[in-house]
């Protein structure tokens, strides 16, 4: 019966083993065109009344902004400069979304690279191991993986 048990565990071993390195392998085969694809990465959003666009980096780092000239015209300093910063957050937002996509393709879900995307918290990227082992051991005995 144990016996049986350690071969379950020794496939399902394997099994992982075979799936981390294939995405390791698919990462090495394609890492020039991610990096091409992550380097000329451009998300442009609009503001809702159409007056300002602003163009972002895959780092969120704002490359071009647009200004309707109604905008000067119409609303105030205070009412154009929240608008901008609006819309270069949601640009940026976007950027982060699609820099996340490219990754997630090639990192596992539950990596801390993935986790500091999604929400830019340096403990999740420098999360020790011994504390991801230990999450993953609760979630295993409280069965929530299942």
């Amino acid at each position: 019966m144990a016996e049986s048990a350690d071969r379950d565990v020794n496939r399902d071993l394997r099994d992982r083993l075979a799936q981390v390195y294939g995405r390791y392998a698919r990462l090495r085969s394609d890492l020039d065109d991610l990096q091409r694809r992550l380097a000329t990465l451009q998300v442009s959003a609009v503001s809702p009344d159409g007056l300002v666009r602003a163009t972002v980096g895959p780092r969120g780092q704002l490359t071009d902004l647009w200004l309707d000239r109604r905008a000067a015209r119409n609303l105030g300093s205070d009412q154009l400069a929240r608008i901008i910063v609006a819309t270069v957050r949601d640009a940026a937002a976007r950027a982060t979304d699609e820099v996340e996509a490219m990754m997630a393709d090639y990192l596992p879900a539950d990596s801390g690279a993935l986790g500091f995307l999604r929400d830019n918290d340096f403990g999740t990227l420098m999360r020790r191991p011994d504390a991801a082992l230990r999450d993953l051991t609760e979630r295993d005995s409280l069965g929530l993986d299942e």
